[in-house]
């Protein structure tokens, strides 16, 4: 323990606002072959990854990004951004603003509704910090109406804050209009100077409210690098460059348990269940993690002085974390160098063609449908992705035209191949029904692949890569009519929706 301290201090000072020191994983005591097992299954189980970012001792020992997927892209957070959230309050108290102990009632007198009930006049930012707020239910205010403050304000609290636990992105959201509250600044705004800028993390953006409150529960976008640095200064205790950024005291409250989702059950607890700090998850191998939906982790590894960072589209969470506990966790086998291996040179070039395959188009598919566009009309549906859809293809690639609420959106999607597109078109989003979603965002880069699967059949796949998500579009063709199935993470995989229309010219 003292010699992991000891390197804890030392490569505190290694690096500033560059990238981290290069090393290999043997010189710091890890398995090149454990990593690539951990890579191969990653790629062989069904889960798609985006990132793979490996510190050890403050060194970055193993990095990959699975194209179209690449460093320099900014990345949908999810949950993640809650962690960033938490520690603007953390920086908030050690500046005396605030506490912990303050009642949340206290910010917002000119929000509360008529009759503030006993349980709402003890909730305070403690409670909000550790999802024990007091509702049976969380409230929808991230889907209706513009002052989401006073919705959140107006919900039902069942039961004391404090006595039990209920995962809570609107609790979050409070702790993001309390910043802007108390310092009259965005929480992105705030966070610039203390946190992102001494840690050089450039290019950021954060969703807003109506009201111009960023999310806080949610939103935010930075880039895999960023994600470590994160993580690194919270192994670090708060210490980054010789300089404490964040208090180390708020580090050891944020990172421990201090509630139990399930406190009744005391064996055979998964990942989500073995106690939470504030807007941290605590979990098996002695970790704590900033943890987003869709598998986007920072996970910080205190008893190995590791930090792994991973972003991807998963659908099965749990099967995730256990690659990583299958794998990785072996993985570190000392705190010493082991003997050099030709292993090393294998990971970093296996590293370096990580890939998400396109659609596959075979000989004997349907080379093309002509360039001449077609444009289909869709029936209107509740929860239409678009209103109607252009088509024109060539051996090399196809181009569709998508309308959408009367603005027109072009893509280039690749055969055999990933090509690039620039849209204004917002992507899936698992927080897509609230109002003001996704806006304010520059425009995002995406990547299109396509394939005739029968001479009736195209299929479509969009990636939005500063994101998590896919959008999977299925065109059946009948002479003048179409159906479109339409497919992303969020939707129904036994019943997907499906859309008819006819052509319009």
């Amino acid at each position: 323990m003292v010699r992991i301290l000891l390197l804890v201090f030392l490569t505190a000072s290694l690096y500033g606002q560059g990238t981290f020191p290069k090393s290999t994983p043997e010189a710091e005591g890890v398995s090149s072959s454990q990593i690539s097992n951990f890579i191969d299954a990653a790629n062989s189980s069904g889960l798609e990854f985006h990132s793979l970012m490996i510190l050890k001792n403050g060194k970055k020992i193993a990095e990959g990004w699975w194209s179209p997927y690449g460093p320099n892209l900014k990345h949908t957070m999810y949950s993640v951004s809650k962690s960033f959230t938490a520690t603007a309050i953390g920086l908030l108290q050690e500046e005396g603003k605030i506490n912990v102990k303050d009642k949340v009632i206290s910010f917002f007198p000119d929000k509360l509704p008529e009759n503030v009930s006993e349980n709402l006049s003890k909730l305070s930012i403690h409670h909000l910090l550790t999802m024990s707020v007091g509702m049976a239910k969380e409230p929808g205010l991230s889907m209706v109406g513009d002052d989401w403050v006073k919705g959140f304000l107006a919900s039902t609290y069942d039961y004391e804050p404090g006595s039990r636990f209920l995962y809570n992105s609107a609790a979050t959201y409070m702790l993001s209009a309390i910043v802007q509250k108390v310092t009259g600044q965005k929480l992105i705004d705030y966070l610039k100077p203390r946190l992102f800028d001494p840690l050089g993390i450039k290019g950021m953006d954060w969703e807003s409210d109506p009201m111009g409150i960023n999310v806080g529960g949610w939103g935010l976008r930075i880039k895999t690098e960023d994600m470590a640095k994160f993580g690194q200064l919270f192994l670090q205790k708060g210490l980054w460059n010789g300089k404490q950024i964040v208090p180390q005291s708020w580090i050891a409250e944020a990172t421990k348990a201090q509630i139990f989702q399930n406190p009744s059950k005391t064996e055979n607890r998964n990942e989500w269940e073995q106690g939470y700090g504030y807007q941290m998850w605590r979990g098996s191998h002695n970790h704590y993690r900033a943890d987003g939906a869709f598998g986007q982790y920072i996970i910080q590894l205190a008893d190995q002085n590791a930090v792994i960072v991973i972003t991807s589209e998963m659908n099965d969470m749990g099967k995730g974390m256990k690659l990583v506990w299958d794998h990785l966790i072996p993985a570190f086998k000392s705190n010493t160098p082991l003997p050099k291996s030709g292993e090393t040179k294998k990971l970093t070039k296996k590293l370096a063609s990580l890939h998400i395959a396109p659609l596959n188009t075979t000989p004997s598919s349907k080379s093309y449908s002509g360039t001449t566009p077609k444009q289909y009309k869709l029936e209107s549906k509740a929860m239409m992705p678009f209103e109607s859809i252009t088509i024109s293809d060539d051996k090399k690639s196809c181009k569709i035209v998508l309308e959408q609420k009367g603005k027109t959106h072009s893509y280039t999607l690749g055969k055999n191949k990933w090509t690039k597109t620039i849209t204004d078109r917002k992507g899936p989003n698992l927080a897509g029904q609230a109002k003001n979603s996704q806006e304010g965002l520059a425009p995002f880069e995406t990547f299109g692949s396509c394939t005739w699967i029968s001479d009736t059949e195209l299929k479509l796949a969009i990636k939005y890569i500063e994101g998590p998500h896919t959008e999977n579009i299925l065109c059946t063709f009948d002479k003048e009519n179409i159906s479109v199935k339409y497919e992303h993470m969020m939707t129904d995989k036994k019943n997907p929706p499906v859309f008819v229309g006819s052509m319009v010219r």
